[in-house]
């Protein structure tokens, strides 16, 4: 049953209410003072009677401290007042009052009132419990979906460790990296207003799709020791293809779109030069996505710190060096200048995760 908070200074009063709400949970108070500390002592006040006029603290100062705290705002207020006070029944009901009462109290109109507003109350507990339940089973969904878009990202680079192409610490280091640089971007470089948290997310989730398309090509090229062939060179670069067509042809759902869009990106732009003479297209500037942009800088790193099959690991400051001289020609020069902010958790990450050298 409702808790009821009546505040009025007379006895009398209290008792005719009492009598009349007997089937309710009735807190009294003798004056506005004694009302504000019964709402601060019980947390479940459903409704306030309210007294206009009272001593120590009237009616129109309780409304004004209710409607100063957020935790008394939904308690709906019904302000007591004598049949000639038309005035101050206006008043209350501007100061935050939801309905009023006069007196002398007629008991079936008290009942009535209070049914109304108990009815209300019922109704918006329900609201606010279904909407927690929805909530909840939006949070469950949203977990279930991160964990299949996990599941299948994780499946999808599986297939490079499976047949020697990548190595999970290569796939670890380059999350890490494009993480830490994504969020250097965001903070702290010209691009913080082309980007926002849930971009660098996106980003972190999909980059390690970047080079997926390579399961379709052959073992010959991706495993050979030594230089490759013009031949074997554009075939080599045909993996970028390969990779796009795949996420294409298997775009989920809608609300996977930006996820997929980011991805794409990744995948189609990684190879793309600043200075327009990568590949597949050759885009030039920042006609090549962000996301291609800092996943070129962060896996070229990569390369260069990491044992390839055609090439030893070359050193941090080596790597650094190469890459800063490409600054404005391969890669983006706000981008290197962030790579250069971002050194010390690049080595933290790099030996966290091993460099693939042994």
């Amino acid at each position: 049953m409702e808790k009821i908070l009546v505040v009025d200074d007379s006895m009398t009063y209290r008792g005719i209410i009492s009598s009349i709400l007997e089937d309710y949970n009735l807190v009294m108070a003798e004056d506005g003072s004694k009302a504000i500390e019964k709402l601060n002592k019980y947390d479940d006040i459903d409704i306030m009677i309210l007294d206009l006029k009272m001593p120590v603290m009237d009616g129109f100062q309780v409304l004004s401290e209710v409607k100063k705290e957020r935790k008394f705002k939904d308690i709906p207020v019904l302000i007591l007042t004598n049949v000639d006070e038309i005035e101050s029944e206006i008043r209350g009901l501007e100061a935050g009052a939801v309905d009023y009462i006069r007196k002398p109290i007629n008991a079936d109109s008290l009942q009535k009132r209070i049914e109304v507003h108990r009815d209300l109350i019922r109704a918006r507990k329900e609201i606010i419990k279904k909407n927690e339940e929805l909530e909840e089973r939006v949070k469950y969904r949203t977990k279930q979906l991160e964990l299949s878009r996990k599941i299948t990202i994780d499946a999808l680079t599986g297939l490079l460790e499976i047949r020697d192409v990548e190595s999970s610490n290569h796939t670890r280091r380059t999350q890490c990296i494009m993480k830490v640089l994504g969020e250097k971007l965001l903070n702290d470089s010209p691009y913080s207003k082309s980007l926002n948290k849930l971009k660098v997310e996106e980003i972190y989730k999909t980059c390690p799709l970047h080079d997926i398309g390579k399961v379709g090509v052959l073992d010959s090229i991706l495993l050979k020791p030594g230089k490759l062939t013009d031949y074997e060179y554009e075939e080599m670069k045909k993996h970028v293809k390969y990779g796009v067509d795949a996420l294409i042809k298997n775009v989920p759902t809608e609300e996977d779109l930006p996820l997929v869009g980011t991805a794409l990106n990744i995948i189609a732009h990684h190879h793309e030069k600043f200075d327009g003479t990568g590949y597949p297209k050759g885009l030039k500037g920042t006609d090549i996505s962000i996301e291609g942009r800092m996943m070129g800088i962060v896996d070229v790193y990569d390369a260069l710190s990491s044992k390839r099959v055609y090439k030893n690991a070359f050193p941090h400051e080596k790597s650094m060096e190469i890459i800063i001289s490409e600054r404005g020609k391969h890669f983006d020069p706000i981008i290197v200048d962030a790579f250069i902010k971002i050194q010390d958790d690049v080595i933290k990450i790099i030996k966290e995760y091993g460099a693939d050298d042994e």
